[in-house]
């Protein structure tokens, strides 16, 4: 006890432990427990079971640097041995399966958790969504999920979090938040959206950073930004919120004729909106117009038949007439084949 294991470099004074570049395929059994600080990166760790960590050993561990592993299982229960776990990077690991009890059933300690580049399997984002969603990370305040990739996160993701106070999902490729909600985060601070394919913000979206009493510090920079008519509400915003982070550098990528056009210097002769922005009144407006056109066409039909009503009269009476006859002639032929003297006489008859 208060040994250091062969393959790391211990510091007593800082209470820190570095295990870096050693080919590691598991965590060092014999890590002195005064450590607080643990670095074990650039090895080849591949899983974390349960058990890794071993609670009595390490009371006081703080913060835990797992980045560069190879790790590509977080099995269930890996972390849940250390009860003052502040601080995990796991950055870097090709994670393709991440158990959502991988903090244990009772709830984690933990405040800061890092994923760079380690959520490349959409499995393991709807994992880590499970998870965050179960409440066992409600301590965190600080969440980095940039350079994964990400296109578009599970509903409700965040929902759980009402600690959060940083939140990074920049270098990603996200092309929409309409699904995302950012309600609840009432501690919220900083969000980093940069570096992704944003074409437009919606209403809804806008109007949940509105009402982020907290968030005061948004990263919207290198954006794939569209602008047409959609993005009317999108600048508006810009020119009256004082959240946006270097806003007056946010340019236009499409259509080619708006090519590094400012936001910010965008007007509405510039967008040439042509379809009116409220579709709903359009569209009654057409539904009452419609109607009023078949209304006249139903009373002209009406008209025509009053002036015409004795020439109608005429032709109902020959249809009847002509009718009667047919019928008649129809109820002769069948009185003639039912009664066999009357078939006979006519088959012989020279008429």
């Amino acid at each position: 006890p208060g040994g250091c294991p062969s393959l790391c470099e211990c510091l007593e004074a800082a209470k820190t432990v570095k295990c870096v570049n050693r080919n590691l395929t598991a965590v060092p059994p014999d890590l002195p427990p005064y450590v607080r600080n643990l670095f074990i990166t650039g090895n080849r760790l591949a899983r974390l079971p349960a058990g890794a960590f071993a609670a009595q050993r390490l009371p006081d561990l703080r913060a835990l640097n797992l980045s560069g592993n190879h790790l590509r299982a977080l099995e269930a229960g890996a972390f849940a041995a250390l009860p003052a776990l502040r601080q995990l990077d796991l950055s870097g690991n090709p994670l393709v399966s991440l158990s959502p009890q991988a903090f244990g059933e009772g709830g984690s300690p933990l405040e800061e958790l890092a994923l760079r580049g380690a959520l490349r399997d959409h499995g393991v984002l709807l994992s880590l969504a499970a998870m965050l969603q179960s409440g066992a990370l409600r301590n965190l305040s600080r969440l980095e999920l940039a350079a994964n990739r990400l296109l578009l996160l599970p509903a409700g993701m965040f929902t759980a979090l009402p600690a959060l106070r940083q939140l990074d999902l920049s270098n990603n490729s996200l092309v929409s938040l309409r699904n995302v909600s950012f309600q609840g985060l009432g501690q919220l601070q900083t969000l980093n959206l940069s570096d992704n394919s944003l074409g437009v913000l919606r209403n809804g979206t806008l109007a949940q950073f509105r009402s982020l009493p907290a968030l005061r510090h948004i990263g919207l920079g290198r954006n794939a930004w569209v602008c047409d008519c959609a993005i009317e509400d999108l600048v508006a915003w810009l020119k009256e919120s004082d959240q946006v982070e270097g806003k007056e550098a946010l340019t236009c990528a499409y259509p080619d004729k708006m090519l590094g056009k400012a936001l910010l210097k965008i007007n509405g002769s510039d967008l040439n909106c042509s379809v009116p922005t409220d579709l709903p009144s359009q569209l009654q407006t057409s539904y009452v117009f419609l109607g009023i056109v078949l209304a006249l066409i139903g009373a002209i039909f009406l008209l025509v038949l009053y002036l015409n009503r004795k020439g109608i009269k005429k032709w109902m009476h020959n249809i009847r007439d002509a009718c009667r006859d047919h019928m008649e002639g129809y109820h002769y032929r069948y009185e003639i084949n039912a009664d066999p003297r009357l078939t006979n006489l006519s088959s012989n008859s020279d008429v």
